[in-house]
């Protein structure tokens, strides 16, 4: 299958060109109908937000950089329209410059292909004797289940945009380990800046097309410069991975709200080609996840919006990572991703041929959906908003039905709900004041419960599936593979058997398990 990313380099320029051009352009229309949407305006909020981010700075780059948007916003109110304009368009081209991606050939035949195989050799926990089974390894622990076959096909008619849900920075890596494994073709993808900086990571990402977002810019300028980079991409044909649920999923739960901006830029493109575009929702579901502790302490202390980006998690130390591998490569089915049925900018699920279906399965045509009265297709950015919202509501119904239950995720559910039962409240800042003492679940009552939700799931495929494997095993089966996969990586120990107990050591990672079966309310 063809790798359009070996053709970005070759684009880019030009794509960066066509970003700025729609940028201006659409500023300067809006700007002919005054009021807040005068360039003045634009270049003052620009100016303004980036002083407010660099006064938290004291270093001389910061300042020096602080004084330049200072006197820029000093200047506004004198400046002729065509200065405006001018620097209009500079700052256009300065922020695309500074998301716009890159592609090394070489860098992406050393990642996938040699990096599997030391990756396999490096970590395999059982040293020589297993060393030449390395790639093996790695590939046996992260299987991909789903849809596969078919997204090929609409790779091969069409550009995708693969939509997964995010619990850990480890996602892109896994999800484009698993698109090379499945003979499907590398996207390109948005990462957060601060990951560029660290070294390793920034190296690989920069070379494999991923394009920097800094989060900390919230002007509408550089939301643009966004949206317009991702439509152009698209209508190119570069398949493309967006996260919908934003930043990782704190709590762990299965996302219900998604933030549609990039996702929008699916039913741009098509509006602006008519060329297929076929949005792919993918579950990552882990045994394990590297940054757990630090995302839980997180949501638990409601500061999500305050550390919105998160600089210091275990994904910052490579002890942690090295750890987290070793682990991973010891279990069992350690990632499992899910391939959902694709669906057209619409929210119409696509047939094995790639051609969309309403939802009596009748034959629709997408473009349709795009017309005005006179049957031609028009703009309309009221229409494609709702459009927006109808997908986004499609991709959560797609993302509680391909999630994957694993042994952990099982076993932390029903301890628990045991806690639950025992405290008489659902409280979960009361719970995780619970002695010390008191946090021993019987394990037959763990089993019991385990046995019930797996019947549950299996009663309401709305809400999941459970992996095959853990179908065919006993709950004590169950209990034992979880407290494995869950022991031995986190600082403190999930859950340890103490006789007829589980006493239970860490009631938050308890919590954070849990909440991947948290839209299954009673069972």
């Amino acid at each position: 299958m063809e790798n359009r990313l070996v053709h970005f380099n070759r684009d880019r320029d030009a794509l960066v060109d066509e970003v700025v051009r729609r940028v201006v352009a659409d500023r300067l229309a809006a700007a002919a109908a005054g009021g807040d949407r005068s360039i003045e305006y634009v270049l003052n909020e620009v100016a303004y937000c980036e002083m407010s981010r660099l006064s938290a700075y004291t270093d001389r780059k910061s300042q020096r950089a602080y004084a330049r948007w200072h006197d820029l916003a000093a200047r506004l109110g004198t400046m002729s329209e065509a200065d405006k304009r001018r620097e209009l368009e500079r700052l256009a081209r300065h922020y695309a410059l500074d998301v716009v991606g890159n592609f090394n050939p070489r860098v992406y035949r050393f990642a996938s292909g040699v990096l599997p195989t030391a990756l396999g050799l490096a970590f395999t926990p059982l040293g020589g004797a297993d060393a030449l089974g390395g790639l093996s390894r790695l590939a046996d622990r992260v299987q991909v289940q789903g849809a596969v076959d078919v997204v090929r096909t609409c790779a091969e008619h069409g550009t995708l945009v693969v939509a997964p849900t995010h619990s850990s920075n480890m996602d892109s890596i896994v999800l484009g380990f698993a698109l090379e494994t499945s003979g499907l073709p590398p996207c390109t993808y948005g990462a957060g800046k601060n990951l560029f900086s660290n070294r390793l990571i920034s190296f690989f990402m920069h070379n494999l097309g991923a394009y920097r977002v800094d989060r900390r810019l919230k002007f509408s300028l550089y939301k643009d410069v966004l949206k317009q980079y991702s439509t152009v991409l698209l209508e190119h044909g570069y398949h493309s991975l967006f996260f919908p649920g934003g930043t990782r999923c704190r709590s762990n739960h299965v996302e219900s709200k998604l933030k549609l901006g990039l996702l929008g830029t699916s039913v741009q493109a098509f509006a602006h080609t008519l060329r297929p575009i076929y949005v792919v929702p993918v579950t990552i579901n882990y045994h394990l996840v590297l940054e757990a502790e630090t995302l839980v302490d997180d949501h638990l202390a409601e500061q999500g919006r305050q550390r919105y980006i998160i600089e210091d998690d275990e994904f910052s130390q490579v002890g942690r990572i090295v750890q987290f591998l070793r682990r991973v490569l010891s279990l069992e089915e350690s990632v499992v991703l899910r391939f959902g049925r694709p669906m057209d900018p619409f929210g119409n699920e696509v047939d094995d041929d790639g051609r969309s279906r309403d939802r009596r399965g009748r034959l629709v045509d997408p473009s349709r959906y795009l017309c005005d009265a006179r049957g031609q297709v028009a703009e309309d950015p009221q229409r494609d908003a709702q459009y927006t919202r109808e997908l986004g509501e499609e991709l959560v119904h797609a993302y509680r039905r391909e999630t994957v239950f694993l042994t952990s995720h099982l076993t932390a559910r029903a301890l628990f709900d045991e806690l639950v039962a025992a405290a008489g409240t659902h409280d979960v800042y009361r719970l995780l004041r619970v002695p010390r003492h008191e946090l021993r679940v019987p394990v037959a009552a763990v089993e019991q419960r385990i046995d019930r939700l797996r019947r549950a799931i299996a009663a309401r495929p709305e809400v999941g599936r459970v992996h095959d494997r853990v179908q065919r095993m006993t709950p004590s089966q169950i209990v034992d593979d979880a407290l494995r996969a869950l022991g031995g990586y986190h600082t403190r120990p999930v859950a340890v058997r103490a006789g007829d107990a589980l006493q239970i050591g860490a009631p938050r990672l308890v919590y954070y398990y849990r909440n991947r079966s948290a839209h299954l309310r009673d069972y």
